[in-house]
């Protein structure tokens, strides 16, 4: 996916988030007045004239700091610098030229790529103040372009000056072979661990500090097996314990990450095993109608013996009663145990999801079904079943047609799709059911 890439920079606070959620049209980036609420890399795409960019939002640069959490916020947006080929330098025109500013401006030159200094806050742009000028201290060779990342205004010329700085800059074909992985789980789960382990390099900040990942955090990824997306989302807590406005967001911010993948990993830390937290997270996935696998993480923490994988297994799929098409991979992050394996399965889950089976093999399945158990009958009344068809995937989506919808009682609905299972497999996706009574257009779930 070479296309050009514009990485958003500076202290905590000038408006980087904002700004970000402005180009790529979404609030993707959570904005909060308060600073270091951006803590890792967030991915976006944008189009100005013709041009498909990727823009990387970051965490603010605090120079100098022994903060855990800032360094390594700082290291995250030296890794989005390497990154870029053209760099966006925030500054805020309200509070002046500060020495944290030229301290980064000299971050900045020492990486090479073209900088565009970016004057946030001004929001006169045709009377611009005094503390304007003072900014070309920063010694960049293009003038610092005066916008109000609030208001939009100035974000065009910004876009144009990024345009220049790149030069001559080739799209290549924008692929659609890319499986979308949500990354789910409670916080410390190991979320973060997993990508990192995935991909090779620490791409999201990892500290025994949950909550340390507030946004959901796409990663392209492209390996031997395939092309990925990888998104990191912030835990999940209990509803009880969300009580700070930036923590409810993220939450939010999850559950919009498991409607846009394909795939979603679910975490389970081996150590506490499924919790009702566990429950409700896997819930998410599930009602979201998303192909899953559940990762029992930091394995290789647990003393096994030649009974405890088969006796887990039955734990969780106890707790997660509804999950059982759900496959289970015990791995560790930490060790790398397994990971390696994961591609085949979200692979294999992805194709599961997006299977088309044929109306007449359907209704040989259905016929079958019938046979084997009579439907039910209520007060002399019997269910009769007509026909099946598919009509859609992810998930494979059923339309059965019968002449009495009520009497096509839950037991009998979960009797067909076990069938179905066992005939075409559908392993790792839910699969959904609707009930129609033949002469209405109306569904019955």
């Amino acid at each position: 996916m070479a296309k050009p890439v514009i990485a958003i920079v500076g202290r905590p606070n000038v408006g980087k988030s904002t700004l970000f959620n402005k180009l790529i049209g979404e609030r993707r980036a959570i904005v909060e007045d308060s600073p270091g609420i951006t803590r890792d890399r967030i991915y976006g795409e944008t189009e100005w004239r013709g041009k498909n960019l990727v823009v990387i939002d970051t965490g603010g640069i605090e120079p100098k700091t022994d903060d855990i959490i800032l360094k390594k916020m700082r290291e995250q947006a030296q890794i989005a610098i390497d990154t870029a080929d053209v760099i966006i330098f925030m500054c805020d025109i309200r509070t002046g030229l500060l020495a944290d500013d030229l301290d980064i401006a000299v971050m900045l030159k020492k990486s090479r790529k073209p900088v565009v200094p970016c004057i946030n806050k001004a929001d006169k742009i045709g009377d611009l103040p005094p503390e304007y000028y003072e900014f070309y201290e920063l010694g960049f060779d293009i003038d610092p372009i005066a916008i109000s990342s609030l208001h939009g205004s100035g974000s065009g010329d910004l876009l144009d000056a990024c345009l220049e700085a790149l030069g001559d800059f080739e799209d290549e074909e924008e692929d659609d072979d890319i499986v979308s992985v949500a990354v789910i789980g409670k916080p410390n789960a190991g979320k973060s661990s997993l990508v990192n382990r995935v991909l090779g390099d620490e791409r999201c900040i990892v500290s025994d500090i949950p909550g340390t990942t507030r946004d959901a955090i796409d990663t392209y990824f492209e390996n031997e097996h395939g092309k990925y997306n990888f998104i990191d989302t912030a835990g999940i807590r209990r509803q009880s314990k969300v009580d700070e406005k930036v923590e409810k967001v993220s939450v939010l911010r999850a559950k919009m990450a498991v409607e846009r993948a394909n795939v979603c990993l679910i975490m389970v830390d081996a150590n506490q095993g499924v919790t009702e937290q566990d429950e409700r997270i896997a819930g998410i996935a599930h009602e979201a109608g998303k192909a899953s696998i559940i990762c029992i993480n930091k394995w290789d923490s647990i003393d096994k013996d030649n009974s405890t994988t088969n006796e887990f297994t039955k734990k969780v799929y106890d707790a997660l009663s509804y999950m059982t098409y759900a496959p289970l991979m015990f791995i560790s992050a930490k060790t790398g145990q397994r990971v390696d394996k994961l591609f085949e399965q979200i692979n294999y889950v992805h194709n599961q999801t997006n299977m088309r089976v044929s109306t007449g093999m359907l209704n040989d399945v259905l016929a079958d079904a019938i046979a084997r158990v009579q439907p039910p009958s209520d007060k002399g009344r019997r269910l009769k079943i007509y026909y099946m068809t598919q009509t859609q995937v992810a998930p494979p989506t059923f339309v059965i047609f019968c002449n009495d919808a009520e009497l096509f009682h839950f037991s009998y609905q979960r009797y067909i799709e076990n069938c179905l299972r066992e005939t075409f497999g559908f392993k790792g996706t839910p699969i959904k059911l609707i009930i129609r009574q033949k002469g209405d257009d109306d569904n019955n779930a």
